[in-house]
This record gives C-alpha cells, sequence and structure tokens, in this order.
C-alpha cells in the first residue's frame, strides 16, 4: 500500500471535514477530563471527631471538652479517641464545669480535676463530619477514618488500576473492533457507572464500580487521542494532539471543582458525571471509523468511502483510485521487522535508555497526581485550590508545545523539571508562614511537572526506533499509571511530617531531571528506524541546531514535523 499521507493530500489538511473533525473529538474528550478529578472530590476526608450521643444530655462545654485537644503546630481535637464518656457523664452529673478542668487553679470548694489526667477511648459512637465544605463524601458515609483510613488511598488505587487496565484492554478492543466502537463504549463505561456509583450501598461495592470508573476514563482518552491522530494529517494532527485536545481536556477538569462547589453531596455529583456522557452519544453520527484502521484491516472499499465522502464536504474531486494494493516484497519486508516487547531489552543501549525512560514516566506520574492528592493538605477553599490546579495546565500545555518546536529536548525537559522541583521543595520553607506564597509555589510546581511531561511525550518517541515506537509508548504508558496508582500513598507520609509529601515529589523531579541528563540529544536529528540505528549515549553534551546547516533546511524542517507527530500516531 502506497503511503497513506501522500494517498489523502489531495483532502488538504484544515478543511471543512478536518475542522469538524478536530471539534467533534475535542467534545468526546470532555466526558474523560471531566472525570479524572473525582477521585479527588468523591474521596474527600473533612475534619472530623469522635461523636456524642445526644442521649447523654452533656452540655455544649462538655461536649467539647470531651475531644482531647492534640497539638500539632497549632491546637487541634482529636480525630479518632476521646475521654471516656462515663467519666465525663459523671463529672457532669457532680455538676462540674468543664472549665474546671484545665490547667487553671479552681476558685471554691470542689477539688481540681484536670481533663487530660482522664483515661481516652476510640470513636465507639460514630463521628462527626465538618460540613464547612462538603454535605457529604464517600469517606463520611462509610466512616473510612481512624482504624478504616487505610480505605482511603486503597480506593484510590483500585481507581488508578483502572486506568492501568484500560490502557491494554483499549489498545486490543480497538485494533481487532475498531477505534469508534471502543470510544463510545469507554463513554458509555463512564455514564452507566458514573450513575452506578451513586447508588452504591456499601464500601466494597463502591470500589468495584470505582474501578470500572477509571477503566473508562483512561480508555476514552487514549482512544480519542489515537482517532484524532489517524484521521487528521499534517499540521491539524499537531494542532489537535499537542493543544487542542489537551487544552479541552484541562478545561474539562476545570468544570468539576465548580460543580463540587455548587453540589456538595458526592451522591448527586456521582450523577452529574454523567451527563457529559450522555450528552456524546449524538456525536456517534459525527465521528467516523478511522481510514487508517479501515486499511489495516483490509477494508479498502469502506476506507474510500469515507475518504470520498470527505473530498465532498472539502469540495475537492478525489482521484479515481485512492489507495494501490500493497506489494508482496513491501508487505514481506514489515513482516520481517515485526518484534517484540523484550526488544526494548535487547541490546545494552536500548536497554538503557529504557530502563531511564521508565523511571522518568514513573517519576511524572507520582508527581502530578501526587500533587493534586497533596492539596488537601493546604489551607484555603480546597475548590478554588484545585481549580487554579487544573487552570494551570493551559499555559503548561502551550509552553512544552512551544519548546517541542524550538529547543533541544534534554534542555526543554530539564529546565521545567528543575522549575517544578525547586518550587515543591520550597514548600516546606513557606508551608507554615506563608499560604499565599505556598499555593503560588505548588502551582509553579505543577506548571514544571505538567510541561515536562508534555516534552517527556515527544523525546520518547523520537528515542524509540520505528520498528518498535508503538510498544516502547505503551510500556513507558504502563509505568505512568504504576506510578499515578502509587501516588495516593503519598499522603500517609503526612502523618510523620506534613512537609514529608512535597519533599518526596521535589526528589522524584530531580531524580528525573539526573535521568534525563543521560540519553542522548534527539532535536532535530534523524529519527531511528531500527534498534541499531538508535543513537548512543553521549554523557553531558548538547546539541544545539547549527545556524550554518542551511543545506539541509527543508529536510531538518521535515524532520522536525515528524517528531512532532510521534506520540499522534502512537497507540499508547
Amino acid at each position: 500500500m502506497q503511503d497513506y499521507e501522500e494517498s489523502v493530500l489531495f483532502l488538504g489538511s484544515w478543511g471543512p471535514f478536518q475542522k469538524k473533525i478536530f471539534f467533534v473529538l475535542c467534545l468526546t474528550c470532555v466526558p474523560c477530563g471531566y472525570n479524572i478529578l473525582s477521585v479527588i472530590f468523591l474521596l474527600a476526608s473533612p475534619p472530623h471527631h469522635c461523636d456524642i450521643p445526644a442521649h447523654r444530655n452533656l452540655s455544649q462545654e462538655w461536649i467539647q471538652a470531651s475531644i482531647p485537644a492534640e497539638v500539632a503546630g497549632q491546637p487541634e481535637r482529636s480525630s479518632c479517641s476521646r475521654y471516656e464518656l462515663d467519666l465525663v457523664w459523671n463529672l457532669s452529673a457532680m455538676g462540674a464545669s468543664p472549665n474546671w478542668m484545665l490547667n487553671q487553679s479552681a476558685q471554691g470548694s470542689r477539688p481540681e480535676v484536670l481533663l487530660s489526667n482522664l483515661k481516652q477511648e476510640e470513636c465507639k459512637d460514630g463521628w462527626t463530619y465538618s460540613t464547612e465544605y462538603f454535605q457529604s463524601t464517600v469517606v463520611t458515609e462509610f466512616d473510612l477514618v481512624c482504624s478504616e483510613q487505610w480505605k482511603q488511598p486503597l480506593t484510590s488505587l483500585v481507581y488508578f488500576l483502572g486506568g492501568l487496565s484500560g490502557c491494554f484492554v483499549s489498545g486490543l478492543i480497538s485494533d481487532q473492533f475498531g477505534r469508534k466502537p471502543v470510544l463510545f463504549g469507554s463513554i458509555a463505561i463512564l455514564s452507566i457507572f458514573s450513575s452506578a456509583v451513586a447508588f452504591a450501598p456499601s464500601w466494597p461495592v463502591f470500589t468495584v464500580l470505582f474501578f470500572m470508573l477509571g477503566l473508562g476514563q483512561i480508555a476514552c482518552y487514549i482512544v480519542v487521542f489515537v482517532l484524532g491522530s489517524e484521521i487528521l494529517v499534517g499540521s491539524s494532527r499537531i494542532l489537535f494532539s499537542s493543544l487542542g485536545q489537551p487544552f479541552v481536556y484541562a478545561f474539562s477538569m476545570m468544570l468539576l471543582p465548580g460543580t463540587a462547589y455548587l453540589v456538595r453531596s458526592w451522591r448527586h455529583l456521582s450523577l452529574i458525571m454523567a451527563v457529559p456522557g450522555l450528552a456524546c452519544i449524538p456525536l456517534w453520527w459525527l465521528v467516523p471509523e478511522s481510514p487508517r484502521w479501515l486499511l489495516s484491516q483490509g477494508r479498502l472499499q469502506e476506507a474510500e468511502l469515507l475518504l470520498r465522502s470527505a473530498a465532498l464536504e472539502n469540495r475537492v474531486e478525489a482521484p479515481p483510485v485512492i489507495f494501490h494494493p500493497p506489494k508482496a516484497e513491501k508487505a514481506g519486508s514489515q513482516k520481517a521487522e515485526s518484534v517484540s516487547f523484550l526488544d526494548l531489552l535487547k541490546t545494552a543501549n536500548i536497554r538503557h535508555i529504557t530502563l531511564k525512560l521508565w523511571l522518568i514516566w514513573f517519576s511524572v506520574s507520582v508527581s502530578y497526581f501526587g500533587l493534586s492528592f497533596s492539596m488537601s493538605t493546604l489551607y484555603g477553599n480546597p475548590f478554588l485550590n484545585y481549580f487554579l490546579l487544573t487552570a494551570v495546565e493551559l499555559p503548561a500545555y502551550f509552553a512544552s508545545w512551544l519548546a517541542a518546536r524550538s529547543l533541544p529536548r534534554r534542555l526543554s525537559y530539564i529546565s521545567f523539571s528543575l522549575l517544578g522541583a525547586l518550587a515543591l521543595l520550597l514548600i516546606q520553607v513557606t508551608m507554615k508562614s506563608y499560604p499565599t506564597l505556598t499555593m503560588f509555589l505548588v502551582l509553579l510546581g505543577k506548571f514544571g511537572v505538567l510541561a515536562g511531561n508534555g516534552v517527556i511525550y515527544t523525546y520518547t518517541g523520537e528515542l524509540s526506533p520505528t520498528v518498535i515506537r508503538n510498544t516502547a509508548m505503551s510500556s513507558c504508558a504502563m509505568f505512568s499509571r504504576v506510578g499515578s496508582s502509587v501516588s495516593p500513598y503519598l499522603l500517609e507520609m503526612a502523618e510523620f511530617n506534613e512537609l514529608l509529601p512535597w519533599i518526596v515529589l521535589g526528589v522524584l523531579s530531580l531524580l528525573s531531571v539526573v535521568l534525563c541528563t543521560f540519553l542522548p540529544e534527539m532535536f532535530r536529528q534523524p529519527l531511528p528506524d531500527t534498534i541499531e540505528q538508535m543513537p548512543v549515549t553521549q554523557w553531558f553534551a548538547w546539541s544545539w541546531p547549527s545556524k550554518t546547516s542551511l543545506k539541509g533546511e527543508e529536510k531538518v524542517t521535515k524532520e522536525q514535523t515528524t517528531s512532532l507527530e510521534i506520540i499522534c500516531t502512537t497507540c499508547l
């Protein structure tokens, strides 16, 4: 089969057909972006303390005094213990005042009793939760606190494991049955299980449904990405993958904090999360199947019919024969080049590069999602905090796109990641005294991490040879999902020190910087086609574009454009 890009040149790159596909696919990306932060708001853990039953008939003073005061930087009521309620009730019945139980001398004939000397007990009657920001969450309804607190990060882990499974399942099914059915199937999964989660009667049932929600969330994003990169070509493809889809994804993420602010009940919020998916159902009749996939399945007539219909929309004339039959010798050569996952570790050179990329993707993913989870430890309105945290993704995507066009890969990634790492490490200096400055550093750290993430996508594709590029990207995406699965447990470190999660995030960003330093530069370099053509690492050697290399200017420009499209042609 002749080159697909050359075969569809008659359509142009930005006609009515491409514009329709661009905007419709961006709309189908809204459900997956809208649901990604659901793990934050559904599993929010508001301040709480032991419940004091009303039948005890204790005054408000005694209710307040029944909860021990813990000092962790500032006075804070205990979340998981109370003074023995029988003793407190006896003291109340004796007519004692809780004010006399403090470290003050009693005035009068009654003996002095210090509350701090009373025996404590666990919360036998449940908990009372603050409703300042959340009317109800999964944590408050199923009491996932204190001895059951371990269920919080486990639930988040299950959600991201669903996403990990989605990376594999969506790719296998879409290769077998097509991109379009998997896209709308994943959107249907989001809507169905978002609605089902709202009626979960218990934590185990919620966890199972939440796994399915994660499965659809990641699968939806990947299939939209692949479908857009296979239908669009040239500049429209680069615009879609680098700016269009990421911008719409980030914008849809910004909608959920606003919705959660208006709807404080987790069950009602879950139902609303199903609405974007339902709204995308009519788009089934506007989204075509991928012509590339149809050709790969030997469905030549369907592919040509689709492209001729696109030609009518663009008001251009299609050639009599769009695709020519493949040549036997070319098919044989492609079959000879088939490789497996183990080839990523075949030679010492590709093994070193692959292991470094896996660790970098893991570190970036832990930092990205760890930032979101650690936001709950900051002061201020959580809805505003998360809105700002998602809004900063817009300039980060734009910055990574500009860097990919004109700057060396290592310099771009190291600069962005160092910016993020330094911002995260400085948080330990400002967190207790300067909340506004701390929030600024968090946003700056998120900007650096996300911009670096955008660069590493292109960098990984450029480093990987053509014969194994899809497999390399898939393996890196797998380690990225492993990192996101681990990130919920960063909050557990705050039990030892509230600054520890931020320090870990900063150190991981620095680790990725060190690893990137040992990777070969690929900016404006020919892309490797085979494993033997992969560049050998030149440690600390920076490759800057030469101003005198005007002779091969057209070739350089073509290679640069190709490198930007690498991520668009992979199935992750």
